[in-house]
């Protein structure tokens, strides 16, 4: 149940390099969950697909081994994680919904244990090195938030944060917080010419987000190098907060990192008011989003 009576949370978000043993994977986001609590951190976010190695450079069915049922194993230890801490826990995991269907997937978990749902990525990338499309099955639980004790959430994953249609709907469902799990990082080749230009479009089309919504949006990113020595993703990090005004509250480095950020979630309300974005939307005129494109 969410506490009402809170006008401020603070977030936590665990930014670190990922190894080949998921368990090593899993030790060191339960210490970051630890860190982040001890810093104050009532609603904590883990990385994109944090219990392995960013599997998708290639297309290999031995990675399937790494899903497991959600809720299961993982979400059951964090679970009690959480209400060992008093903190809910945003955890994005590989499910496997049945034999031959995978999702790409973020669990809830409320701050006494209780896995509150799940929510499905909607929008499944395929690109070099990111090969999602071999491995998920797009999301359809449509697009939902949560109410936690300490305020209601609502979570997309990595790609849906280029879609302004996925943080407003989402954010049409109450969500006053938007947490982005992901794992985004450069291509070696092209880093020199279009490195910093690609990290500055993902982190704009995110805090307009929170602007056009009147909401907190957090991204929370990998660290570190992985795959191909001479190629491969270097994962550029960077994991931020932005406020309902677009404006950077925290915002972490390159390298590991537990990022800690005080959200007055008064300022919902407030920005919501001056700018009321969601009040003049002509709803009326909108029928052809529904389309691939007008031709």
């Amino acid at each position: 149940m969410t506490d009402t009576a809170a006008t401020s949370v603070t977030l936590g978000l665990v930014q670190h390099a990922c190894v080949e043993s998921p368990e090593a994977n899993m030790r060191t986001a339960v210490q970051g969950v630890r860190e982040a609590a001890a810093g104050g951190a009532r609603i904590v976010c883990l990385q994109e697909l944090f219990r392995s190695q960013y599997f998708c450079q290639t297309e290999d069915y031995s990675h399937f081994s790494l899903a497991e049922p959600v809720p299961g194993p993982s979400t059951a230890a964090l679970g009690a994680l959480a209400a060992e801490l008093g903190v809910v826990i945003v955890a994005s995991l590989f499910e496997k919904r049945a034999e031959g269907l995978y999702h790409n997937t973020a669990a809830v978990i409320d701050a006494d244990g209780t896995f509150l749902g799940k929510y499905r990525k909607m929008h499944i990338p395929d690109d070099p090195l990111y090969y999602e499309k071999f491995y998920f099955t797009p999301g359809d639980l449509g697009f939902r938030s949560w109410d936690t004790r300490f305020g209601r959430i609502g979570v997309l994953v990595c790609w849906d944060q280029w879609y302004p249609e996925a943080a407003r709907l989402t954010a049409m469902s109450g969500a006053r917080i938007l947490f982005y799990p992901t794992a985004i990082g450069w291509l070696p080749p092209e880093k020199k010419e279009h490195g910093a230009q690609q990290q500055a479009a993902w982190e704009t089309i995110q805090r307009s987000h929170a602007i056009a919504n009147g909401v907190y949006v957090c991204a929370v990113n990998r660290v570190g190098h992985e795959g191909d020595p001479a190629g491969g993703i270097e994962f550029w990090g960077g994991s931020f907060v932005s406020d309902p005004g677009g404006r950077v509250l925290a915002k972490a480095g390159a390298g590991e990192e537990v990022l800690t950020a005080t959200c007055d979630l008064a300022k919902v309300d407030v920005s919501r008011t001056h700018w009321p974005f969601l009040r003049d939307r002509r709803i009326d005129a909108y029928q052809d989003i529904t389309k691939r494109f007008l031709d």
